[in-house]
């Protein structure tokens, strides 16, 4: 399995978000280099599908998939590719509060601390449907991580889409995310015409 191990910090530097989009209260202490290089459309087309893949921790050939499976619904393709992405189970965990970065969710998820209608899911990329119930296996809830995070409610709402319930520990999926309810600063639409070059 491929893993990006970029430093997160130097990448949102890099490509120009801040990094309370991925979860990270932390700044960057060093200064961003402007140039007055002119950027053309295809490098502007390429940084919005870079940052796309960084805030979901999504590779290449999985974000390509993801494509392909938004441009077969019907709607908007943009619009459908970044509710593909939000469905993910890595990305449900971290909107629920659950886990303080994706990262962390991801990881969560991977170690099998989380159940999708009350059985263990240990696959990051798992899409949720409507009415999904998502929680801490028993188990789990009580490691010192999962009895830390109940006592301090943490501080990330969940959107209007997710049902949590921070006390127990879960949450449930209402239904499926609008483009409005999908706060992450990425322009979807050049994305979608950087693939259909």
């Amino acid at each position: 399995m491929a893993i990006d191990r970029v430093p997160e910090l130097k990448r949102c530097r890099a490509l120009g978000i801040e990094p309370a989009v991925i979860g990270r209260s932390r700044q960057s202490k060093r200064q961003v280099r402007r140039t007055n290089r002119k950027v053309s459309e295809y490098g502007l087309q390429l940084r919005e599908k870079q940052k796309a893949k960084f805030i979901y921790g999504v590779l290449e050939r999985q974000f390509r998939n993801y494509y392909e499976k938004a441009k077969k619904m019907p709607g908007v393709t943009g619009e459908n590719l970044l509710t593909l992405l939000e469905r993910r189970i890595d990305n449900v965990v971290f909107r629920l509060g659950l886990a303080n970065t994706r990262r962390q969710a991801r990881q969560i998820v991977t170690h099998g601390h989380i159940t999708v209608n009350g059985k263990r899911v240990d696959i990051p990329s798992a899409l949720v449907k409507v009415g999904d119930q998502i929680a801490v296996c028993e188990k789990s809830s009580t490691n010192e991580f999962f009895k830390a995070l109940k006592e301090t409610n943490n501080a990330l709402s969940a959107p209007a889409w997710l049902e949590a319930d921070q006390a127990n520990l879960k949450g449930s999926v209402t239904r499926y995310p609008t483009r409005e309810e999908i706060d992450v600063p990425v322009n979807e639409q050049s994305i979608i015409e950087l693939y259909s070059r």
